[in-house]
């Protein structure tokens, strides 16, 4: 590719397994840098978790996790089958020792090193989409104020607590507290139920599986090819193996797999937890237009304009990335929001969807080299791998070019 920043020595051609947001995203960055690049994905582009999120390209509710809360709110949600996390009573010891890791985590200096770890992700994170949608990706970002409604002022200041921590760890979120009269002009859609709010401004939102869609048809328009097939194995010099027998030989391997990741990072040495933590969502026709998204905290729902109606997204639920969906699921999200929000018309819904989000024990995603040179992962951003796909292609291609690690990646490194 001509104009275009290589380094002599660097890769001159890179396969990307993955075709969501990751994964293109590193293509794209890639070549940027002059790389030529095959892309295989086993279903498709935005075929996972990519395409059926909130769309929120949200740093500044790109909270950890991991906080001493969830521990407590995990354990009484054992109990309850229609609580938003839900973690099957089942024999899968893999499961059950990611969620002790996890739960080894769910403490104060494990937030803070999670939320500081991730402030140059976030920090980069728009402008990362900025350059991506400047450049050919022709699907634009929206920029529009974030509305948390809450049922009470003290519950409200949950939220105002959390976005200090984060302010206190290096990122401060512009935002400001609704009283009620103020909820009700910001969220017309804000039931009787819902009395205070939190604004949050600097964020933005998109279609999710129309961005990811229009980065792969530009990543093909710069000279890629996308192939369809499981990848079975890779190799050392490096090739990758698809089930049908093909090899597909470059200088570099990006392992972008989502949820999917461990099958093959494993054999590179990565020995990071990574489990599904999957996510529902479905669409459903409201009776006036919806300003800009909307967080419930209580009950654990993120809701984005989409299209003519409301995405409405939530469910935490750690099962097998490929088990079927699960109805009760997208009934537990109805019943616990109805009541909080007017003009919605639950029944007509549409687009219902499930989809696995990587995450790690520690609450920090896997970005970075393998002990297989050559060899390199991307994953494990948990709910915000939308937010911060583009972002992680950027610094992941740079490092795949230079040989360099970038300051950014450190607290990343999949071989910690």
């Amino acid at each position: 590719m001509d104009g275009v920043e290589r380094l002599d020595g660097g890769p001159r051609s890179a396969v990307v397994v993955g075709a969501g947001v990751v994964g293109l995203s590193t293509a794209w960055f890639l070549q940027e840098r002059g790389v030529e690049v095959t892309v295989v994905d086993r279903t498709g582009v935005a075929a996972g978790a990519s395409w059926g999120n909130a769309g929120w390209i949200a740093p500044g509710l790109a909270i950890p996790l991991n906080e001493p809360a969830v521990l407590r709110y995990g354990l009484r949600s054992l109990l309850n089958p229609a609580a938003p996390l839900h973690i099957p009573l089942t024999a899968d010891p893999g499961l059950w020792s990611f969620l002790t890791r996890f739960a080894a985590h769910c403490r104060w200096s494990s937030w803070t090193r999670v939320a500081k770890a991730n402030l140059p992700l976030n920090e980069e994170s728009i402008e990362a989409y900025d350059v991506l949608t400047a450049n050919g990706v022709a699907v634009p970002t929206v920029d529009a104020p974030f509305t948390a409604a809450f049922t009470s002022a003290r519950q409200a200041q949950g939220l105002v607590r959390e976005l200090e921590r984060l302010a206190a760890a290096g990122q401060p979120v512009d935002h400001s507290v609704l009283s009620t009269s103020d909820l009700r002009e910001q969220l017309p859609q804000a039931s009787a139920a819902l009395t205070a709010g939190v604004r949050i401004d600097g964020q933005r939102f998109v279609d999710p599986g129309a961005f990811v869609r229009a980065l792969g048809r530009a990543v093909v328009a710069r000279g890629a090819t996308i192939r369809s097939g499981e990848v079975t194995g890779v190799r050392p010099g490096v090739s990758v193996q698809t089930s049908d027998g093909t090899a597909i030989s470059a200088d570099a391997v990006v392992l972008a797999t989502g949820a999917w990741l461990p099958a093959l990072a494993a054999r590179a040495g990565v020995r990071t937890q990574v489990r599904a933590g999957r996510g529902y969502s479905f669409t459903v026709p409201v009776s006036e237009p919806v300003r800009g998204p909307i967080y419930l905290p209580e009950v654990r729902v993120a809701c984005t304009p989409y299209r003519d109606g409301l995405r409405v997204a939530g469910t935490m639920e750690f099962r097998d990335p490929d088990a079927p969906l699960d109805k009760a699921r997208v009934d537990a999200i109805i019943a616990s929001t109805r009541p909080l929000l007017d003009g919605v018309r639950w029944e007509d819904r549409t687009d219902v969807w499930v989809g696995p989000r990587p995450v790690t024990p520690d609450g920090r995603a896997v970005i970075g080299a393998t002990r297989v040179p050559g060899v390199y992962v991307a994953g494990g951003h948990g709910m915000w791998g939308l937010a911060q796909g583009p972002v992680t292609g950027r610094l992941l291609a740079e490092q795949i070019t230079t040989g360099k690690q970038p300051a950014a990646l450190r607290e990343f490194d999949p071989l910690r």
